[in-house]
């Protein structure tokens, strides 16, 4: 770690909680230079849904870059991007009754949530665009705007505006699904109240689940809602898919049994397949108003990307084996870690997200951070998310099998059982 230590900018962040040089990566395995192997529950916050060097992903990026074929073209035709074009159409868009323009907009996650924000605001003629509470979607300019948290917002250094806020699904822990509270009447009212301030939006941006936001799950009675608010007042419904779609949480997109019809859906990290950079906007035919060259980037065309992500459609998403094991173990995941927060009831604590994309949400200062360290320590690599970083969060590879998932589990309940061991006069002060 020296060398990083001493010449890297200080604002990396992930070396220094897992502060070891990784040398070698399989599947749902990483290993350091010290020969010492970590199952991953991180897989690149999202961004290696099929594992490290999946072996037919690897076979046909080698197979096309050891063919001296295009590397690197802008959004010039290449036979690598004709092919990826064709099978997202056919594996995912066809079957699903889905029609949408594809837009290469840049090869990273706040570029897509860019070109869908830009577009919705050009066909429109508005400006303002609604996102939630504890929404985060980049930290580009107009990305960090419909961004809440304000640790990355002030990161800024400006003012982001044309932004208006409004509560997501489950704030305050009241949820719509459980007849609690359902948000979309207070955004609904302001709609509808001339006197609100919020006037008429152009868009607005949603996580089915949010990720950083502290893996918070809308319903699907609460995302087809919103949907069809949006319907009824003309505003364009964006939906950021960037950690949540690409099979995380069960269906290639988060939103499927919600059965909605947004008007741009931001597609990223897994879409690359093998981990490489790549992003997608899905537009409605409609709205496909970019003039040619209006909004681009140099490296919107990453022709490994396209191939390792056509090999991913081909093996994991020609019917819906792949999905349905995802869904399973999902389950298995969600019974887990609701023992693991059964074992300790005086820890305010909740189960939150779904899929594959799941966290205990610990509401004690420095306890979800305290279970990272100590599951680094047994080798598993999580993270934690949520605006204190009180949720100890899961994104494992979805080709994880049930023994390594059975054995990251293990380690993640002992290492909440020394943390909480650790914590114990803080726990007893908040209980």
């Amino acid at each position: 770690m020296d060398i990083i230590e001493k010449y890297e900018s200080a604002v990396r962040s992930y070396s220094r909680g897992f502060p070891v040089v990784f040398e070698k990566a399989k599947n749902y395995t990483l290993t350091d230079t010290d020969g010492n192997t970590y199952i991953d529950f991180f897989a690149g916050a999202g961004a290696l849904n099929y594992g490290h060097n999946d072996d037919a992903m690897k076979a046909k990026v080698l197979e096309y870059i050891q063919g001296d074929n295009i590397t690197h073209s802008l959004d010039m035709a290449t036979v690598a991007r004709q092919n990826f074009l064709k099978a997202f159409n056919e594996i995912i868009l066809q079957p699903r009754n889905m029609e949408y323009k594809i837009m290469f907009p840049g090869p990273t996650g706040t570029n897509t949530v860019e070109s869908a924000l830009k577009l919705a605001r050009k066909v429109t003629g508005r400006r303002t665009v609604v996102s939630f509470t504890n929404a985060f979607h980049g930290m580009t300019l107009g990305a960090l705007g419909v961004t809440g948290n304000q640790f990355k917002r002030k990161g800024a250094g400006k003012s982001l505006g044309d932004v208006v806020f409004v509560p997501y699904d489950g704030l305050m822990g009241l949820k719509s699904d459980k007849g609690e509270l359902d948000t979309l009447d207070y955004f609904e009212a302001m709609l509808n109240n001339g006197a609100s301030g919020m006037g008429h939006p152009a868009a607005v941006i949603v996580e089915p689940v949010q990720g950083e936001g502290g893996i918070n799950a809308a319903s699907m009675a609460w995302l087809k809602r919103l949907d069809q608010i949006c319907k009824a007042h003309d505003i364009r419904l964006i939906v950021d898919d960037v950690q949540a779609g690409c099979g995380r949480t069960g269906t290639f997109f988060s939103f499927e049994a919600a059965g909605i019809d947004p008007d741009f859906i931001c597609l990223s990290k897994s879409i690359g397949g093998y981990g490489m950079p790549m992003a997608i906007t899905l537009i409605k035919p409609e709205y496909d108003k970019f003039a040619p060259g209006e909004h681009n980037g140099t490296f919107r065309g990453n022709n490994p990307a396209f191939v390792a992500a056509t090999a991913a459609l081909e093996t994991y998403w020609r019917d819906d084996t792949f999905a349905k094991g995802v869904r399973e173990k999902g389950e298995f995941i969600t019974k887990r870690l609701k023992e693991m927060a059964a074992k300790h009831p005086n820890v305010p604590s909740e189960v939150r997200g779904r899929g594959f994309m799941q966290g205990i949400a610990l509401h004690v200062d420095g306890l979800a951070d305290a279970v990272t360290e100590e599951a680094f320590k047994r080798g598993l690599i999580m993270e934690t998310s949520g605006p204190a970083d009180e949720v100890a969060k899961l994104l494992p590879p979805l080709t994880l099998d049930q023994q390594g998932l059975e054995k990251g589990l293990d380690i993640m309940e002992q290492a909440l059982d020394a943390a909480v061991q650790a914590h114990a006069d803080k726990i007893g002060k908040v209980a």
